[in-house]
């Protein structure tokens, strides 16, 4: 059977600054904003030789908009969930499931609401 890989992301945001503040206090990582005329983005570091997809942050105002109930759900990776779900709230979001075993097989998740309305959500396998 072939596989289907996801290749990259995009999390849409209506106000940039606020959501790249947000972020790089979640993942404790650092986000450049691009301007390109009315769309903005941020993009996500990666590891070119690391395993998973790329993304970035994404704002134009006819096309992006955020939503807390539909839509497709990232989950980012991590060591331990735990400690960015434990950023959440200070950065300005909301915690909607704190840190729970999917299976001792699979590991762990958690889900939040970003400054944007966005769920989101956090991966580990301990």
């Amino acid at each position: 059977m072939k596989s289907v890989t996801l290749a990259y992301f995009e999390i849409p945001v209506r106000d940039m600054d606020r959501a790249i503040s947000f972020y790089q206090k979640v993942f404790d990582c650092h986000l450049n904003k691009q301007v390109l005329g009315d769309f903005q983005m941020a993009m996500f570091p990666m590891d070119s030789s690391a395993k998973g997809a790329g993304g970035s942050l994404v704002y134009q105002k006819e096309f992006y908009e955020p939503s807390p109930k539909a839509g497709t759900l990232v989950y980012f990776s991590s060591e331990d969930c735990d400690v960015e779900l434990g950023r959440v709230e200070e950065a300005g979001g909301k915690l909607l499931y704190p840190k729970r075993m999917i299976s001792p097989e699979v590991g762990y998740m958690g889900v939040f609401f970003d400054t944007e309305g966005n769920r989101v959500a956090v991966f580990s396998q301990k």
